[in-house]
C-alpha cells in the first residue's frame, strides 16, 4: 500500500477502554496499595467500554464523595441478582481492524436490566440504569453498559497487549470459578474452552473453499485467453484435455480444446492465426487487468497489493481499520483471480495469506472471546495466515513455520497447534475440491529421487549466493519505483498503470513460449526431469548415449539443439521476469511475490544445472566424479532448479527454516534437504549483508508502520532522557489532581493532540498520581456535562477521592475511575535499550519517565521508532503513524 489517509490519526489519537480501575480492583486492596502493573497490565491500558461506564456512572453521578472502598469490584457474586454487566465476552465493543465487520458482529446495544441493581445504589444514576460500579466479567452475559464510543481503538494506532490479555485472564478466572455453580455454567465453561478450536476449523474449512474457488477460476480465465472448451466453456484446457493427457507444449494432441483462430474459422498454425491469437491474448489481458483496478479501486483500496506487511504490521498490534473487513475479503479474492489470468508478473501465494487473515477476522466476531479482545483475535489471524500459505502452496507445515518465522509477533504455544490444525483443514479442504489438478496435493510433485553428491553443495552454494544478490537488488529497484510512485504524479492514475503494465507485459511476453505460459507452469516444467521419449518439453531435446568409464558402460545424455536454445530463451525470461516483477509489484491490483520469485530462482537454477550436467559429460573421469559415476545421468538439472527457486525466494523475502519446509513440500523432494538448506543461508547471509530488511519489512518501513522487529537488536548507548517528550527545557502538559477546571481540561485537549495525559499533584510539585487517556476525558466530559445535573465549566475535576474541604462552586466532576493510577514508568537514566525491550516484550504503547519520582516526559512508541532510525543513520520522519 502506498499510501493511507490519516483518518484520526491526530484528533482522535487516544485508544482506550476505561478498563485499568477494573484491573486495579481485581487485584484487591491490601494494606492500602495495589499491585503494580508490572504484575500484568499496561500503563496506558486503553480501558473497555463496560468498565469505563461501570466508572462514569459511579463517578459522574450527582451522588456525594465516594472513597476507595466504594471503587468497581469485579468479585463474581454468589447471588445472579448480584450480576450487573458483562466482561470481555459479554460486553459490546466496535474495536478491530475494520469498521465493516465490526459493525456486523458488534451492534452498539443500550440494554438493561433494571433488577439486577445493588441495594445500596443511588437510584438517580447519570446513565439512566442504577449502578455503583459493580461489574462482572462474564463471556456470555447478555447485559451490556457503555458509554457510545468507549472502548474502540483508533484507526492507525497500536493495541495494547498488557491489557487485552489481562483481561482476558480475569474473565478466564471467572469462568472457571462459575463452572462449579450449575451444570449450565459448566456447559458454557466448556464451549468457551473449545472455542478457539471451533474457530480456526471454520476458519480453515472457508480457507480452503475461497482458495479452490481462486483456483478454479484463475485457471480457467488464464486458458480463455488462448483459447475455449466449446463442449463445456467452463472447462479449463486441462479439464477440457483430461482424457489426452496433452502437454502444456502441444495443443495440438487435444481436438476437443479450441483456440480462438479456430472458432473464427481458421487453421491452429499461421501467420495470420498467430496475430488474432497475439491481439485476442492481449485484449483478454487488458480486460481482466481493468477490471482488477477498477473493482479495487471502487470497493477496496485495501485489497490491493500483496498484504503481507500489513498484515504482519496488524500482529504486531496495529489498527487498520477495514483492512480485513468482509469488502476487502471479497474483492481482494475477486481481483486475485482477474490479476493472475491477466498474465502479469505476480503470484496468489502472499494475497492468500491476506484473504485467509480476513475470514479469521470474520470469524472471530463469532466468538466474544476473540472478537471483542484484539490480543485474543490475533491468535486467531496467525492462525488464518497459516492456512493461507498452505492452501496456495499445499504446504501445511511450511504455512504454520511461514506464520511462527515470518509473520506473527507472538505466538504462544497453544497458537501453534492451533495454527497447525487450521492448515492441515485448509489443505484437505483445498484438495478435496481440485479432482482435475495434479494427482499430488502439491504444487510442483518432482518425479525423480536420486541421490546427490558432495561436489554439487558448491553449485548449490554458488545458487544462493545468488539468489542474495538477485533478491537484494529486486529490493532496492522494486523500493526505488515504489517510493518514486508514491511521491510523484504516478500515484495519481493508479488504473491507467495497471493497464500500461499489462499491455506491455501481454506485448513482451506472448513471443516468448516460456513467458507466454502460466508461471506455475514454466516453474513445473522448470523442475521436472526429462524422460526417455519426452520430445514435448523443449529442454529435453537430449541424445543418449554410452560412454566407456573403464569398467563398464554408462549411459549419459548430450544436449541437443534444443536445449541450447531453450538456454537463451531462458535468460531472456529471466531478463523479462525481474524486469516485469520490479514494476508489477506494488501497482494497485492483488499481486504476490512467492511465484515471481520462485521462477527466477527455477530458471537460474535450470541454466546452471544443464552447466553442471555439461560438465559431467564432458569431465565423466574427474576427480571429482571418481566412484560417483555408477549410475546414469548422475546430475538433474530439475533439482538445480528447486534449490535456485528456494535460493532467490529466501533472498527476496529472508526466510530460513519456513523456506526450507516450504520447499520440500511443494516439490515432494524430502531427499533434497540439505541442499536446500544450503542454498537458504548462503542466501540469507549475502543479502543480510547487501541489505538488512527482506521485501516485505522494507516496504513496512516504506508506508511508516510502527513496526518494532523483535528480531533486531538495539546496540545504542542513549537513555531515556534523550528520547523522553518534551526535552529537559521544555513545558509538560499535565493535568493536577484536584485544582483544574472542566474548562482547563477542556482547553487543554483542543491546544494539545497527545492520545493522554499525566495527572500529577500540582504543577508546583509535580509527583505522578497516573495517567489518564484523552479518549476517555473527552466521553466522560462530555457525557456528564449533558446528562448530570450541576456539572458546568467551572466544575472542579477530580482525579481523588477525596472532597475538597471548602467547596462553594458547582458540583466537582470525579473522574479518579478513568485514572490509570498504576502506569509503567522508567527512570530518566535508564538505558534506551532497556526501553527498547519494554516496547517489544510489553507491548507497550508509551510509557512515563520520572525523576526521583517527579514526572519528567513520555516515551510514546513512534518516539522509540523514530530514535532507532535516526541512530541507524535513517529518516525518523518516516514513521507516520503512533
Amino acid at each position: 500500500m502506498d499510501k493511507f489517509p490519516l483518518k484520526g490519526s491526530r484528533e482522535a489519537a487516544a485508544e482506550g477502554n476505561s478498563y485499568i480501575t477494573a484491573y486495579q480492583t481485581v487485584m484487591k486492596k491490601s494494606n492500602g496499595h495495589t499491585i503494580g502493573a508490572g504484575d500484568g497490565d499496561h500503563p496506558l491500558a486503553p480501558h473497555s467500554k463496560l468498565s469505563s461506564y461501570a466508572a462514569a456512572t459511579t463517578s459522574l453521578t450527582a451522588a456525594t464523595a465516594t472513597d476507595d472502598e466504594d471503587m468497581i469490584d469485579i468479585t463474581p457474586r454468589s447471588s445472579p441478582g448480584e450480576l450487573i454487566g458483562g466482561g470481555p465476552g459479554g460486553y459490546h465493543r466496535e474495536t478491530a481492524t475494520e469498521s465493516d465487520t465490526e459493525r456486523d458482529y458488534a451492534p452498539n446495544q443500550r440494554t438493561m436490566h433494571h433488577h439486577h441493581q445493588h441495594q445500596h445504589v443511588p437510584t438517580h444514576s447519570a446513565f439512566g440504569d442504577p449502578m455503583d460500579g459493580a461489574l462482572a466479567f462474564y463471556g456470555s452475559s447478555d447485559v451490556q453498559d457503555d458509554i457510545p464510543g468507549i472502548g474502540q481503538y483508533e484507526d492507525f494506532h497500536t493495541i495494547d497487549w498488557q491489557r487485552d490479555i489481562a483481561r482476558d485472564r480475569m474473565r478466564h478466572r471467572y469462568i472457571v470459578k462459575k463452572r462449579q455453580d450449575s451444570v449450565w455454567d459448566l456447559i458454557k465453561g466448556s464451549i468457551d474452552a473449545g472455542s478457539g478450536w471451533l474457530c480456526v476449523l471454520l476458519v480453515g474449512i472457508a480457507a480452503g473453499c475461497v482458495a479452490g474457488m481462486v483456483d478454479i477460476g484463475a485457471s480457467w480465465m488464464s486458458d480463455l485467453k488462448h483459447g475455449i472448451c466449446p463442449s463445456a466453456f467452463w472447462f479449463n484446457r486441462e479439464q477440457c484435455c483430461y482424457p489426452a493427457k496433452q502437454s502444456v507444449f502441444e495443443e495440438g494432441n487435444c481436438s476437443t480444446w479450441k483456440t480462438w483462430p479456430e472458432i473464427f474459422g481458421l487453421s491452429r498454425l499461421g501467420t495470420g492465426p498467430y496475430i488474432i491469437s497475439y491481439i485476442w491474448y492481449i485484449l483478454w489481458a487488458l480486460l481482466f487487468a481493468s477490471l482488477s483496478a477498477s473493482l479495487v479501486r471502487m470497493f477496496a483500496p485495501y485489497a490491493c497489493g500483496s498484504g503481507i506487511p500489513e498484515i504482519k504490521t496488524i500482529l504486531s498490534g496495529f489498527i487498520i481499520r477495514g483492512y480485513l473487513g468482509k469488502w476487502t475479503l471479497l474483492i481482494k479474492s475477486v481481483g486475485l483471480m482477474l490479476s493472475v489470468s491477466a498474465g502479469l508478473t505476480l503470484g496468489k501465494e502472499g494475497p492468500m495469506v491476506h484473504i485467509a487473515s480476513c475470514i479469521g477476522n470474520i470469524f472471530s466476531h463469532l466468538f466474544p472471546k476473540y472478537g471483542r479482545n484484539e490480543a485474543k483475535k490475533r491468535e486467531i489471524l496467525s492462525a488464518a495466515s497459516a492456512a493461507g500459505v498452505s492452501v496456495a502452496f499445499g504446504a501445511p507445515i511450511g504455512g504454520v513455520l511461514f506464520s511462527l518465522e515470518e509473520v506473527s509477533y507472538y505466538f504462544p504455544l497453544k497458537t501453534l497447534w492451533r495454527s497447525f490444525f487450521c492448515a492441515l483443514i485448509a489443505a484437505f479442504v483445498l484438495r478435496s475440491l481440485t479432482p482435475f489438478g495434479n494427482e499430488h496435493s502439491v504444487l510442483f510433485f518432482v518425479e525423480y529421487n536420486k541421490p546427490w553428491i558432495f561436489f554439487e553443495l558448491i553449485p548449490f552454494v554458488f545458487l544462493g549466493i545468488m539468489g542474495g544478490v538477485i533478491g537484494t537488488f529486486f529490493i532496492k529497484a522494486n523500493l526505488w519505483w515504489c517510493r518514486y510512485r508514491k511521491f510523484s504524479k504516478l500515484g495519481q492514475y493508479p488504473v491507467s498503470e495497471v493497464l500500461f503494465v499489462t499491455l506491455v507485459t501481454g506485448i513482451i511476453c506472448y513471443p516468448n513460449p516460456f513467458t507466454r505460459m502460466n508461471m506455475n507452469e514454466l516453474i513445473f516444467l522448470l523442475v521436472s526431469k526429462c524422460s526417455p521419449g519426452d520430445m514435448s518439453n523443449p529442454l529435453c531435446d537430449y541424445k543418449r548415449m554410452n560412454i566407456s568409464t573403464g569398467t563398464g558402460f554408462v549411459e549419459v545424455t548430450e544436449p541437443g539443439p534444443g536445449v541450447y536454445s531453450s538456454i537463451w530463451l531462458l535468460v531472456l525470461t529471466f531478463i523479462l521476469k525481474l524486469a516485469l516483477t520490479i514494476f508489477t509489484f506494488g501497482i494497485k491490483v492483488p499481486s504476490g511475490l512467492f511465484i515471481p520469485s520462485l521462477l527466477l530462482g527455477a530458471i537460474m537454477g535450470r541454466i546452471v544445472g544443464i552447466g553442471v550436467e555439461q560438465f559431467a559429460y564432458s569431465y565423466p573421469n574427474f576427480w571429482f566424479f571418481t566412484g560417483e559415476c555408477a549410475d546414469s545421468n548422475l546430475i538433474t538439472p530439475g533439482l538445480y532448479a528447486v534449490v535456485g527457486a528456494a535460493a532467490v525466494l529466501g533472498g527476496v523475502t529472508r526466510m530460513t527454516v519456513s523456506l526450507v519446509v516450504i520447499m520440500f513440500e511443494l516439490t515432494g523432494g524430502v531427499r533434497y534437504i540439505v541442499p536446500l538448506m544450503a542454498a537458504a543461508m548462503a542466501s540469507k547471509w549475502v543479502g543480510d549483508a547487501l541489505g538488512r530488511q527482506g521485501i516485505y519489512d522494507a516496504h513496512i518501513a516504506l508506508n511508516g508502520y510502527p513496526f518494532l522487529d523483535s528480531k533486531e537488536e538495539f546496540a545504542h548507548t542513549t537513555l531515556a532522557a534523550d528520547v523522553m517528550q518534551p526535552k529537559r527545557n521544555e513545558t509538560l502538559n499535565v493535568i493536577t489532581q484536584d485544582s483544574m477546571t472542566v474548562d482547563d481540561v477542556e482547553n487543554l485537549l483542543k491546544e494539545t493532540e497527545h492520545n493522554g495525559y499525566p495527572v500529577v499533584v500540582s504543577r508546583e510539585n509535580q509527583y505522578l498520581v497516573g495517567f489518564v487517556l484523552r479518549r476517555d476525558l473527552n466521553l466522560a466530559i462530555g457525557n456528564a456535562k449533558r446528562l448530570i445535573e450541576g456539572i458546568n465549566s467551572n466544575s472542579i475535576v477530580l482525579f481523588t477521592s477525596t472532597q475538597p474541604t471548602q467547596n462553594l462552586g458547582p458540583q466537582p466532576l470525579k473522574l479518579k475511575k478513568i485514572l490509570d493510577m498504576a502506569p509503567i514508568t522508567v527512570t530518566d537514566q535508564t538505558p534506551m535499550e532497556t526501553v527498547v525491550d519494554m516496547f517489544r516484550k510489553l507491548g507497550l504503547r508509551q510509557t512515563l519517565v520520572t525523576h526521583n519520582g517527579r514526572l519528567l516526559g513520555v516515551i510514546t512508541k513512534k518516539d522509540v521508532l523514530r530514535h532507532v532510525k535516526q541512530m541507524d543513520n535513517e529518516d525518523p520522519n518516516t514513521v507516520l503513524f503512533n
